[in-house]
């Protein structure tokens, strides 16, 4: 899969230019919630306790606001140099994505956040998150949005987002409106809405909320799932 490489040799470009660049744009909320990640990521996830696993952590940069939400975050992710840098922000661990080095039913939450466009093919991803959630476990899922990101919008004016046709496409693409971004330099997958909402549920998962977060036009599409519990117990 291309993105795995390709994150390896922009590691250190993505922690010490992309990430300062937005740190350099600070909101009263904090670092990315121009985007509403931070927002959309608290009220989806909650409080609680116990390990939230972070599939995808990049460089491990919402490891703090799991944790101030009471949870252990731990995260995995294929990319060395990612890691390299997400190694002092929580624990970690190399693994693909479709192979979770993790027990059936032994996590209360999953997260993934700005991942699910760096694969090559989500819903396998999604049915290892199914099998390592407890019955009542909670996923969230912070994505880019599919209606208004890809390969078919132009951002160059924040104010007036124009969206061209290949919002079905549902392709691979490196095609951007800015070299200063990560889809010129990894590419990105393109899920249509109803493709991504389906793929959810079709692991068994249950969809309880959507959000979606950016302004004036949404940058970001967001969800939380849970497990089912087992017949009979509730919870």
């Amino acid at each position: 899969m291309p993105t795995v490489a390709s994150y390896d040799e922009i590691a250190d470009w993505y922690e010490t230019v992309f990430l300062a660049a937005q740190r350099a744009r600070p909101t009263p909320d904090g670092f990315a919630d121009r985007l509403g990640i931070d927002r959309n990521l608290t009220e989806l996830l909650g409080v609680g306790s116990g390990a939230c696993l972070e599939v995808g952590c990049g460089t491990g940069v919402y490891a703090d606001r799991i944790r101030e939400l009471g949870w252990t975050p731990v995260g995995v992710d294929l990319s060395v140099g990612m890691l390299r840098h997400a190694a002092a922000r929580l624990p970690v661990a190399r693994a693909d994505a479709t192979q979770l080095p993790v027990r059936d039913a032994s996590l209360d939450a999953v997260v993934a956040v700005m991942v699910h466009t760096d694969l090559a093919d989500y819903r396998p991803v999604l049915a290892e998150i199914h099998r390592v959630l407890r019955p009542g476990g909670r996923f969230v899922h912070v994505g880019v949005h599919p209606c208004f990101c890809g390969g078919f919008a132009d951002r160059t004016d924040p104010d007036a987002i124009v969206v061209g046709p290949g919002y079905l496409d549902g392709s691979w693409t490196t095609a951007s409106w800015t070299n200063q971004g990560l889809r010129d330099k990894v590419g990105a997958t393109h899920m249509p809405v109803a493709a991504l909402l389906n793929a959810v549920l079709d692991t068994g998962l249950e969809l309880r909320r959507v959000s979606e977060g950016g302004e004036p036009t949404p940058v970001v599409l967001s969800l939380q799932a849970s497990k089912p519990p087992l017949a009979g117990l509730s919870g």
